[in-house]
């Protein structure tokens, strides 16, 4: 099934972020079935539908998770397909989960430092991490200052991370994808868990510090997608059913039936 976006002329070279075909089989279920998404570069892209549309399989293909049974996956116009998710996070992807992921016996500082240690060290061989340059260093250190700052999180810098919040402990793990520096992004149902003032503070992140970066979203908030997404692509059983902004799609009847049933913008 295919995404709206054309893959010709001006409009291609925005695109930062295409998939071709992707399928996914596991025997004779398909969990992705042949989607194309384009996705420009500083676009917020939200991908909605049911439980067991294909949503994190989908992400997972993306982020080099899994490896797709068809097609292909393009990051700036470079073909990703058969790259490591190392090697994905070094052409600029970031991915957060479902499931808080951070590393609890460290603190917030060291986490995140770890996190922009791996963008530019994750690849490299043991020699060539013991030789590199201690100027490097320096960037990690600086990257790191810049994301506890960017999310409010310099109080807290020095806790460790099992003792943080909930929604502490979300923020942080946006940060570990901030902290690789990337230019698209995935989110994971973000706000999985949170209070109406957590979610609330949450957009207002999406809103301030993602407002460079090219942004995936899934989420099952509708009115957070609603508010926050420049197109929202659903799908349904591993195709996508309609891809289109906020207005487009709670009017669309196949998303309706699909997923949004009553909701009213």
């Amino acid at each position: 099934m295919t995404d709206a976006t054309d893959a010709t002329g001006a409009e291609a070279e925005e695109t930062v972020l295409r998939t071709t075909g992707l399928t996914k089989r596991f025997g004779a279920f398909t969990a992705v079935d042949r989607v194309d998404l384009a996705v420009d570069r500083g676009e917020f892209r939200s991908v909605i539908g049911p439980n067991g549309a294909g949503k994190t399989t989908l992400f997972n293909l993306i982020s080099g998770a899994m490896t797709p049974t068809e097609g292909t996956i393009t990051l700036s116009g470079a073909d990703v397909t058969d790259r490591s998710p190392a090697e994905r996070v070094g052409a600029n992807l970031a991915r957060s989960f479902q499931l808080t992921t951070v590393f609890n016996g460290l603190s917030v500082r060291e986490n995140l430092r770890l996190a922009a240690q791996a963008r530019d060290f994750g690849g490299m061989s043991a020699a060539r991490r013991l030789f590199a340059d201690p100027d490097g260093f320096e960037g990690i250190n600086g990257r790191t200052d810049t994301v506890l700052d960017d999310l409010g999180l310099r109080p807290v810098a020095d806790a460790q991370a099992s003792d943080l919040s909930y929604g502490d402990r979300r923020r942080l793990e946006v940060g570990l994808v901030l902290a690789t520096d990337p230019e698209v992004v995935l989110l994971d149902e973000p706000t999985a868990g949170m209070s109406g003032d957590e979610t609330d503070a949450t957009i207002a992140l999406f809103e301030d510090v993602l407002a460079e970066q090219t942004v995936v979203l899934v989420e099952h908030n509708v009115d957070l997608v609603m508010r926050v997404s420049d197109r929202i692509t659903t799908l349904n059983a591993g195709q996508v059913v309609a891809t289109g902004t906020p207005e487009e799609i709670a009017a669309d009847d196949r998303v309706r039936d699909a997923y949004l049933g009553g909701y009213t913008a």
